[in-house]
């Protein structure tokens, strides 16, 4: 994001989200042909495998970050990292179905450089096989039979409806004049960070963790996700749709009350006033003048948002919260090895480009 950023050793990353992508990914197609059709081939369309036509395809499913977390979190606790693997895709399996339930609400129409599946097979398949996925993380999970499992169930069901919450208050936020950065933040820390944060801790729970050294990796991938979406809040704006696979000024289009223009109304000054009354007249429009804005009427509303600061804001949050998550790691005992991949994994958050 800047020179002070931390440069992060790409091909341990790699490496890492690789062998989550390899671990899990066989495990989540077993589980997404347990749908009844047409939901199979809906999911599969969703998570990359199939094009729109059923081919298979080699698309981008992803960065796999869940995954490698929670295998990580099964090593953090001294398991194998098999033992994550069912963690990392019943995590997978939610996170998925609240990308199909967003991109629907939002009316996002592409992900990942293509048509979103509401688009493609309509929302009703969107909502009903984002359901199926809840479904079916709950079932990956429940049928272990441990008690481990059912340790793991409650954090991930938890962090689900934090995640819900999240999602609900995003949504309420639109229709707001004014939101505070403390409110952002909870919304985000919910919407983002609760499912992180379940991430790196449900591998360590089915590896037989105590919840003194679950809780604390909890902490850890809860600020993750705040620095996470701190970052994805800036390229929701300033990023290059090449890289995002989104629509240019994505969020303003939306009138998301993301950090950088929660950040900017909060800042004063007069680049933060004028920025306000324009959004203020914006909320009075309606979606479709909305969406007839030109590209330099996003573009104007952006520049206000950085002058006032907003960017600038965003970008050092999410530097402040992978510090307080690196922070973290240093209260319980692990292999050094796991504990410098946490890091890894968590500089490449904050620098990402994509």
């Amino acid at each position: 994001m800047n020179p002070a950023s931390p440069a992060i050793d790409t091909a341990s990353v790699t490496a890492l989200l690789e062998r989550g992508r390899t671990l899990a990914t066989p495990v989540l197609r077993a589980a997404v042909d347990r749908l009844a059709p047409p939901m199979d081939t809906v999911a599969a369309y969703h998570f990359g495998w199939i094009d729109a036509e059923g081919h298979p395809t080699t698309g981008d499913s992803g960065k796999a970050v869940r995954p490698a977390l929670a295998l990580l979190s099964a090593e953090a606790a001294g398991a194998a990292p098999e033992v994550g693997i069912p963690g990392a895709v019943a995590v997978e399996l939610v996170h998925n179905f609240s990308l199909l339930h967003d991109d629907l609400m939002d009316g996002d129409e592409q992900r990942r450089h293509r048509d979103t599946v509401w688009k493609v097979h309509g929302p009703a398949q969107a909502i009903l096989v984002g359901d199926a996925l809840f479904a079916l993380a709950n079932e990956i999970l429940l049928e272990l039979g441990t008690v481990d499992a059912g340790r793991a169930t409650r954090r991930l069901t938890q962090a689900s409806r934090k995640l819900i919450d999240g999602q609900a208050q995003d949504i309420s936020y639109e229709h707001r004049e004014r939101v505070t950065v403390e409110e952002c933040l909870e919304m985000e820390g919910n919407k983002t960070g609760a499912l992180l944060a379940c991430a790196v801790s449900i591998g360590a729970v089915l590896g037989g963790a105590d919840d003194r050294t679950a809780d604390t990796l909890e902490r850890y991938g809860y600020h993750l996700g705040l620095a996470f979406q701190a970052v994805d809040d800036v390229l929701g704006i300033w990023g290059d749709p090449e890289a995002t696979g989104k629509r240019p000024w994505s969020d303003l289009r939306q009138r998301k009350k993301s950090l950088p223009v929660v950040a900017a109304l909060d800042a004063g000054g007069p680049a933060s006033e004028r920025l306000a009354r324009i959004l203020a007249d914006d909320a009075k429009k309606s979606e479709t003048e909305i969406a007839d804005f030109t590209e330099e009427e996003f573009a104007s509303r952006a520049a206000l948002i950085e002058e006032a600061g907003g960017r600038d804001w965003t970008s050092q949050e999410a530097r402040r919260q992978h510090a307080t998550a690196i922070a973290a790691l240093n209260e319980i005992e692990m292999p050094e090895k796991v504990r410098a991949q946490l890091v890894a994994l968590a500089d490449f958050v904050v620098v990402r480009e994509r």
